[in-house]
């Protein structure tokens, strides 16, 4: 079979060489706002830029002993850079230590310049430049830990006692790009849920500099249909299986570039009880062995059933478990997912009631040590009980942290821009669960709708990330494009996970 065609419109940072010199971050500010330094002018004779470029800053000694390696930075330029002709890459890679103030002051095209530290003055489509700058191991006196400083242009709203015009936050800050009006105002939402306010309407004005995150991307990462994107991580590969057909399997190491490596079933091994209808896999690590659960149409009663079927090797062979590990034709049952904690196994999965105007439970039962067989009894863990949920509840997915267990799901019609991601959490698997009252933590927004149905992972950055799919907006519904999978960071407010990130197509540091 042929692999699918993929785009990773990404803009990434590859291993880089060694350097040295000076460098440093500024600092700015408190309460969620202060933006941007000097001014600027000039035009861009640097960076160039193309599909994407590799990970991460890289080391500076010379192998075997050798002599270190001179200083590099590598210059990363996100959405809206104006790229000069004869840059085929989206970065360039230049000796010693380059910086940026964070200022991106607008010319009168009304487009925006960053001039950095070594003459380059790249240029971005609007007002608001996004760069990374990513040294090599050996660099003195740079930053080495991934952080994020956000300018705020001119009209931007400072609070009081603030007088720079920028601030500088720990780990990675995004912003998703839309502006919310206000009277006389307008507004943006950063993924920390600051709220910068700015004088006028459509006034937001906003710049990104990422040191020492690992370059940049952008969603989507995969932009073919890969609906219900089910994803493990296994070691330090990610595998990603979807929607559709015999269930095509890809790989990555960065959650953003991603490899055809197959598909789960053949012709010639596809569970002979199902007949078509094959639909949210996802694959576990199960003991010694890897479980794909999956949902298909079982032949014998017409009714979508659950299945699972295991392999030694997570690229399969798979062989199924025989015949249909859930099966409840009055109505059916579609989106299973596994769960461990305590030495205990899970299976959750939805009651498809909504197929026939009846409730669409999320139930949750105990496996055996193989993952291929059910223990006990069903426990009924959530329902659909808020409005924004409309008819039904669907595609849990389970972790835990920090004392609780939080059960992600997806709710509403799949082709719908109302389909959004809510969370609910509990002290125990079984429940009770009590939703979050800020439900829903992802929604339709500025270019994607219907975010939905996702898988929760640790990215390689060590954040925590959800990996699900969304339809381009103005094209819900429509295959193609279908619905692509994208990637945003998960954060923690209150003991709760939100999103106020996402989903987002602008450039933003790797998972």
């Amino acid at each position: 079979m042929s692999p699918p065609p993929l785009r990773a419109a990404v803009l990434l940072c590859v291993a880089l060489t060694a350097c040295s010199g000076t460098g440093g971050s500024g600092s700015g500010g408190g309460a969620g706002s202060s933006g941007g330094g000097s001014g600027a002018s000039g035009g861009g004779a640097a960076s160039g830029g193309g599909a994407a470029s590799g990970g991460g800053a890289a080391s500076g000694g010379g192998a075997g002993g050798g002599a270190p390696k001179p200083c590099t930075t590598r210059i990363t330029y996100g959405t809206g850079w104006l790229r000069p002709a004869g840059h085929p890459a989206d970065y360039d890679d230049v000796p010693g230590v380059v910086t940026w103030d964070g200022s991106c002051p607008v010319d009168g095209s009304g487009n925006g310049m960053a001039t950095l530290s070594n003459g380059f003055k790249p240029f971005f489509n609007g007002k608001s430049c996004i760069l990374a700058l990513d040294y090599a191991a050996s660099c003195t006196g740079v930053p080495t830990a991934c952080g994020t400083r956000v300018s705020y242009g001119p009209a931007w709203m400072a609070p009081p006692n603030h007088s720079d015009r920028f601030d500088d936050v720990a780990g990675a800050l995004t912003w998703d790009g839309v502006c919310h009006p206000g009277s006389g105002t307008s507004s943006a939402v950063l993924s920390n849920g600051w709220t910068p306010t700015f004088s006028g309407g459509g006034a937001c004005d906003l710049s990104m500099r990422h040191t020492q995150c690992g370059g940049l991307y952008a969603n989507s990462v995969v932009d073919v249909d890969c609906p219900d994107p089910g994803v493990l991580k296994d070691g330090a590969t990610y595998y990603m299986v979807c929607t559709g057909g015999n269930y095509p399997i890809r790989s990555s190491t960065d959650l953003v570039h991603w490899t055809y490596r197959g598909t789960v079933f053949t012709a010639a091994t596809k569970p002979s009880w199902a007949s078509d209808s094959f639909w949210a896999p996802e694959i576990h690590k199960v003991g010694a062995k890897y479980v794909v659960y999956f949902s298909a149409r079982n032949s014998a009663n017409n009714a979508l059933s659950v299945g699972a079927a295991s392999a030694t090797n997570v690229l399969g062979p798979y062989t199924d478990r025989g015949s249909p590990l859930v099966n409840d034709p009055n109505p059916g049952v579609i989106d299973a997912s596994e769960f461990e904690t305590g030495g205990k196994k899970y299976v959750l999965w939805k009651v498809d009631g909504n197929a026939v105007g009846a409730a669409t439970p999320i139930k949750i039962q105990e496996l055996s040590a193989d993952g291929l067989n059910r223990v006990g009894t069903a426990t009924t863990i959530l329902d659909k009980t808020q409005a924004w949920e409309g008819a039904l509840v669907e595609g849990p997915w389970m972790i835990e942290h920090g004392g609780f267990f939080y059960l992600f799901y997806s709710a509403n019609g799949y082709a719908s821009p109302s389909y959004a991601i809510g969370v609910a959490r509990a002290t125990s698997p079984l429940g009770p669960f009590t939703k979050y009252s800020g439900n829903p933590i992802l929604v339709s927004k500025g270019a994607w709708t219907g975010p939905g149905h996702g898988s929760v992972v640790v990215g390689p950055s060590g954040d925590l990330v959800q990996v699900f799919h969304a339809w381009v907006a103005g094209k819900t519904g429509q295959n193609p494009p279908g619905r692509l999978v994208l990637v945003e960071r998960i954060i923690w407010e209150n003991g709760w996970p939100v999103m106020h990130g996402g989903p987002s197509s602008r450039s933003q540091p790797m998972p």
